[in-house]
């Protein structure tokens, strides 16, 4: 057995928990420049960094809260199979992903509004929290009735479809969102996962 070293009484903070940690102190500071969050390529705004930095902000309460509630319900599992170094790799290129498809979006919609928000990473954990435990029932706030894991993310991704095509509530990225699924789901791929397979 090859055990890591560690300081008495000192444990790893977990990776998820860290994120959590950022992001509420992100929303307090209230300050933070709007140059972190993420703006169209043609709005003059726009910067590279953006593509990472605009997942640690959040535009009121209400989207923090569920947004960290959902990190800490579907991370932390993720994370404890799979280990800090791998659910760092899968988180970031959710949010990469997720803020490459809605920069894509934008620039054939022509909206000029910014996006915030570790959704589309939310989305890419649901998804492999879906694969690794597919018929775990699930109690959600806003939804109280159990279901099982596989059967939320289908029907939670379709929702998210349906409104991103038919413009349904247009203050939400509902693509970015579809785009933390997709990169995750081309992650899990190249690890070795395919549809159907309970994987971890």
């Amino acid at each position: 057995m090859n055990q890591q070293a560690k300081l008495p009484g000192v444990t790893q903070l977990p990776v998820s928990i860290g994120i959590i940690i950022a992001c509420v102190i992100i929303f307090l500071l209230h300050n933070v420049s709007a140059q972190l969050a993420l703006w169209p390529l043609y709005s003059g705004y726009f910067q590279p960094w953006q593509l990472i930095t605009y997942a640690f902000l959040h535009g009121g309460f209400n989207h923090l809260f569920f947004n960290m509630f959902a990190l800490w319900m579907f991370g932390l599992p993720v994370e404890r199979i799979w280990g800090s170094r791998k659910f760092v790799e899968y988180y970031f290129v959710c949010v990469l992903g997720a803020g490459l498809i809605q920069l894509l979006v934008q620039y054939i919609s022509g909206n000029v509004y910014p996006t915030i928000g570790a959704s589309g990473a939310v989305f890419g954990l649901l998804l492999a929290y879906g694969v690794m435990w597919p018929n775990n029932k699930l109690f959600l706030i806003f939804f109280p009735v159990p279901i099982k894991a596989k059967w939320f993310v289908l029907i939670y991704g379709g929702a998210e479809l349906i409104f991103g095509v038919t413009g349904a509530m247009p203050q939400v990225a509902h693509y970015a969102h579809l785009g933390g699924l997709v990169f995750g789901a081309g992650l899990l791929w190249r690890w070795g996962w395919r549809p159907g397979m309970t994987w971890n």
